[in-house]
């Protein structure tokens, strides 16, 4: 996982990652990103074949070296490249666009985390690991189990606990949704944080 205290700000990265020597001319890269927009097989292949390697290194350095969270969020990348991508004029400008787009997933990757740590904070008033147990490893347990027990919930109030909770709607915003009032809203959060808590604890024990 990314950690919080790393810089994201291109001063902080080796500096061959931040700028390579260019190999094509600006007529070519031109063309080449306009067969790109238009979903050219061949030229996305190429485009992963040429990126690829370095936006895993650079994806290496944000996440210290953790090669899985490399892979997943140079992933990440290039599903987001492949959504926006758009004409340049020359390789230096491209790299550096997708340089913003690997920076902004690996934002994304601490907020997730930062979320899911206020989600154990929650529903568990941060548990207490058994046996020397270290934390990272007891959090890791909780959310694998969390995530479970979520996905256990009757429809309704699995997507009411993901809207308040993970994506940070307000108990107004859910009433108007919902056509419903505030205080019933709440009502049912309470409901439903109980059933959670109560399964995720019960499984705990059961460990």
């Amino acid at each position: 996982m990314l950690a919080e205290e790393v810089s994201l700000t291109p001063a902080a990265l080796p500096a061959r990652l931040m700028a390579e020597p260019a190999t094509r001319e600006a007529s070519e890269v031109a063309a080449w990103t306009a067969a790109l927009r238009q979903g050219d097989d061949s030229a996305w292949r190429e485009f992963h074949a040429a990126y690829w390697p370095r936006l895993f290194r650079y994806h290496l350095v944000l996440s210290r070296g953790n090669e899985a969270a490399a892979q997943e969020a140079a992933h990440q990348t290039f599903l987001r490249a492949v959504r926006h991508i758009r004409e340049f004029d020359s390789e230096a400008v491209l790299w550096s666009w997708l340089t913003a787009l690997a920076r902004s997933v690996a934002v994304d990757e601490i907020r997730r985390q930062t979320r899911q740590r206020s989600l154990l904070d929650r529903f568990f008033h941060r548990h207490s690991p058994a046996n020397g147990t270290p934390q990272v490893d007891a959090d890791e347990r909780l959310l694998a189990l969390l995530e479970a027990h979520l996905a256990a919930l009757p429809d309704a109030e699995r997507m009411l606990i993901e809207r308040k909770y993970l994506a940070g709607e307000s108990v107004r915003d859910l009433a108007a949704s919902l056509a419903t009032t505030e205080k019933a809203v709440d009502s049912r959060l309470v409901r439903a944080r109980q059933q959670l808590r109560q399964s995720v604890l019960a499984a705990l024990r059961h460990d």
